[in-house]
């Protein structure tokens, strides 16, 4: 029920309608018979032919593995999703080099980070990324073909660290109450985001966005 109230009310950057576009596209373009692995999928299954990899074994894990040393030949898939994850790699651009490592020639990555939300640990949280950053750990790993996008605005990265600040503020004198706070907090600050509609395309909506993704092409 926890996870389930997660994911479609405080941390659902993943349904962002930029998101689902960009993945539909990709999917669309190697579902056919390309071979696309999904690192550090959960319990999502994006597409049937997807194979998903996680660190530890569990129900709808195809493959167990790290990004850090992935399970596969060089030049041998077509299409690398990783979404929301690397932020808890402690060598985010090892990773990266990896991902290019493994990926065809013409072959896509698609690595959406977080940048104005608060420390989640599972059990580790290293980093947040600007857009900026992103770019550049893209070209560190090897990508010249980089498009970058907004993940989710403005307005979600203010509705995340206004959660936090609720919850911390109104559990002060009774911590054990924070994981309550928090929920009322992210119901009740909810409609926040819905200003990432007309604000996530402001010439500045970078400075504070909830996330961005890049879409990266193998030479």
């Amino acid at each position: 029920m926890a996870n389930a109230f997660v994911k479609k009310v405080y941390a659902d950057h993943n349904d962002s309608r930029t998101v689902k576009d960009r993945l539909s596209t990709l999917i669309e373009r190697f579902g056919a018979e390309g071979t696309m692995i999904n690192i550090g999928a959960g319990q999502t299954r994006l597409h049937p032919r997807i194979k998903n990899i996680e660190i530890e074994d569990a129900p709808n894990i195809d493959i167990v593995g790290s990004v850090l040393d992935l399970p596969f030949e060089d030049n041998s898939v077509d299409l690398v999703v990783t979404q929301e994850v690397l932020e808890h790699v402690a060598h985010p651009l090892t990773a990266m080099k990896e991902i290019h490592r493994v990926l065809k020639p013409g072959g896509v990555a698609y690595v959406q980070l977080p940048f104005i939300i608060g420390d989640h640990r599972c059990p580790d949280d290293f980093w947040r990324f600007t857009s900026q950053g992103i770019e550049e750990l893209a070209r560190q790993g090897g990508f010249n073909q980089i498009e970058l996008e907004t993940t989710v605005g403005p307005a979600t990265g203010a509705y995340r660290i206004s959660v936090e600040f609720w919850a911390i503020l109104l559990s002060s004198l009774t911590p054990g109450l924070y994981r309550y706070a928090k929920g009322l907090a992210a119901l009740l600050l909810y409609p926040v985001k819905w200003f990432d509609a007309i604000m996530r395309r402001h010439p500045e909506a970078h400075r504070i966005a909830g996330g961005f993704f890049v879409t990266v092409t193998k030479d």
